[in-house]
């Protein structure tokens, strides 16, 4: 086989450069493929009617607009997400190698922080509703400035610490942050269109960054020698945010700015929330597996370059959103289904593909079929992304959006920390084979239940535009 030849030729570790190099020539060309089919998209709203065009022409100054906030949002989330990023590759052989703490307690340092992110998901969305989201994000730099610091002492109480603000401001970041955003882009007037133009280009901004940041901290360790040093510069990145949001952004609320709330821990909301625990939970243990994983049948001599292959999982989740992109934008040219039928079918797809990853790199112990498995899984996790942010963007009020979308995370978190709890350091396997099967009854009962009413409610609103008509 050609890629046997390729990995004979060199070595393990140079097996993984290779790799990072072809998948970001493909992803290169899916970024092409999806530059084509968007212009055809916009030659065929090209060739609407003068008064459809009319009817929908922008207010005057929205271009613009439209550009000061993209560059307000996508520099701040550039530089919160290469801090994050930053972390992602060495959490767990900073604890476990070179602190040298046994496995449970990696494991509960871990756990420390879904707990910690998951008890304080609920009052995170409130307070940044009701008090202001460039606020919490603010809090947000300070908080996970702090994480990084406590992390660098190597006593089991000091990272404890560091972990429930590590997690507190997990809370904030995939809440406040796109919650400031839709609010600006209301106040400005831009049109639900533009804001999906900057979540697009965030969805890309967060991938080159991501890759960029596995690069980098992957060349910081070796020429420090030390697992820490990614910690260090994601402070400094973190210290550099809190005064680009100073300085850029303006304050917005959500409904009620101020106003106290009686059900402070949102417990009737947290119901809705559990949609979306069979992928994001194995998500989210997949990061702490995949490394013991691979390191468990490497043939390679020394320690894994952990920041290429982190870099290539996140070319790989670069590639499956822009095939997100493809397929959403070609269903719409082609007329093929409503958008709420496109993106439920997707999401049954999604579901599938991971749980059959997950389930290759379980059955095989070649360590390359698991490199290309987990890339396959992080493909799916860049499709899911825009995919549930599109559903969630349909069911959920922007008023509420930091609420809802942090109280998301709580099932989330009870459902990782049972798993970490029950044995994930001791049965990897076990662990990726329930994740897989928990998918593929996901996916089946997204084809079987979401997918049929969003049928079902794309021909209602076709009979009632015809009833009208």
């Amino acid at each position: 086989m050609i890629i046997t030849r390729i990995y004979n030729s060199y070595t393990l570790g140079s097996f993984y450069e290779s790799w990072l190099a072809i998948l970001t020539v493909v992803c290169l060309v899916l970024l092409l493929a999806e530059r084509y089919v968007s212009k055809q998209e916009k030659n065929l709203q090209a060739k609407e009617s003068a008064d459809d065009r009319l009817e929908s022409q922008r207010a005057p100054g929205a271009a613009a607009a439209l550009k000061v906030l993209a560059k307000k949002y996508l520099v701040v989330y550039a530089i919160v997400m290469g801090a994050d990023w930053l972390q992602g590759p060495y959490v767990y052989s900073l604890y476990r190698q070179q602190y040298e703490f046994p496995e449970r307690w990696v494991a509960l340092l871990f756990v420390t922080g879904f707990v910690s992110a998951g008890m304080a998901a609920p009052l995170v969305g409130v307070w940044a509703d009701q008090h202001g989201r460039r606020k919490l994000c603010l809090a947000f730099c300070i908080t996970y400035t702090l994480a990084c610091i406590l992390i660098l002492i190597p006593s089991l109480p000091i990272l404890l610490a560091g972990r429930l603000l590590g997690g507190v401001s997990t809370s904030i970041l995939f809440s406040a942050f796109e919650s400031w955003l839709i609010s600006s882009a209301s106040s400005m007037g831009l049109p639900s269109g533009d804001l999906s133009t900057i979540m697009g280009r965030a969805t890309l901004v967060n991938g080159f960054v991501a890759t960029a940041a596995g690069v980098f901290s992957n060349k910081l360790v070796g020429a420090t020698e030390n697992f820490a040093s990614p910690f260090i510069a994601s402070g400094l990145l973190l210290v550099l945010g809190f005064f680009v949001i100073s300085a850029s952004w303006t304050e917005n609320y959500g409904s009620g700015g101020g106003s106290a709330t009686s059900d402070l821990w949102q417990v009737k909301r947290m119901g809705q929330a559990w949609r979306m625990t069979c992928f994001e939970g194995s998500m989210y243990l997949f990061v702490f597996i995949w490394v013991p994983s691979l390191q468990e049948v490497t043939r390679y001599d020394g320690t894994l370059p952990l920041g290429y292959i982190f870099s290539s999982f996140m070319v790989s989740m670069m590639s499956g959103s822009l095939l997100y992109t493809m397929i959403a934008t070609y269903s719409k040219i082609k007329g093929i289904d409503s958008s709420l039928t496109t993106h439920a079918k997707l999401s049954s797809i999604v579901c599938a593909v991971s749980a059959l990853s997950l389930a290759c790199s379980i059955s095989s112990r070649n360590e390359e079929v698991r490199f290309w498995a987990f890339c396959a899984f992080e493909a799916c996790v860049g499709m899911y992304y825009p995919v549930q942010g599109m559903l969630r963007g349909t069911l959920i009020s922007n008023e509420h959006r930091a609420t809802l979308s942090s109280l998301f995370r709580v099932p989330l978190n009870i459902f990782v920390v049972f798993s970490l709890l029950t044995g994930v350091s001791s049965a990897r396997q076990a662990v990726l084979a329930g994740s897989a099967i928990m998918l593929a009854f996901s996916s089946l009962m997204t084809g079987a239940v979401v997918v049929d009413q969003s049928d079902a409610v794309a021909q209602g609103a076709v009979g009632n535009g015809n009833r009208q008509a």
